[in-house]
């Protein structure tokens, strides 16, 4: 049996590549349940797939994100991608009364990528289409696992 180098999803890298295409296709819709998920499922897939061209080459912001939206749901990622923002711009000059999200420690993002997750975008698709009666829940689980497979070894 194949599986992903990156993920150990079965089956190929190009495999979670093509599937990861089919996402951004419906995200880019911006239509529920895909459009407002967007950035957790990218993070989910850029954290379990590290090698990815597009791919940031430093976890921390991406591990931020799926923590803000473990703890808070999308009321909190709203929050984060809205504060990031804010930051970005060339108007920011420090006046933004709350911090920075603090969440992950440098030890974590520091250490090797995990190879080997309990859920990954293969099985996020199901059946190659992302379902919208059940993607919201295997998203969180796809986010659950990615945050655990991220977590330092003791």
């Amino acid at each position: 049996m194949t599986r992903c180098p990156q993920c150990g999803a079965e089956g190929s890298q190009e495999i979670c590549d093509e599937l990861f295409e089919r996402l951004l296709a419906l995200d880019h819709s911006r239509q529920p349940p895909w459009g407002p998920l967007h950035g957790v499922a990218v993070a989910c897939y850029f954290l379990q797939h590290p090698r990815h061209p597009l791919a940031p080459g430093e976890p921390t912001a991406s591990l931020a994100l799926l923590h803000a939206y473990l703890d808070g749901g999308q009321p909190a990622v709203d929050a984060f991608v809205a504060q990031a923002r804010r930051r970005n711009s060339h108007r920011y000059r420090g006046s933004d009364d709350r911090p920075a999200p603090q969440i992950v420690n440098s030890a974590m993002a520091a250490r090797p990528a995990p190879r080997v997750f309990v859920t990954t975008i293969v099985d996020v698709a199901v059946d190659g289409g992302f379902p919208a009666p059940v993607y919201p829940d295997l998203v969180r689980s796809w986010a659950e696992a990615t945050t655990a497979g991220w977590k330092p070894v003791s």
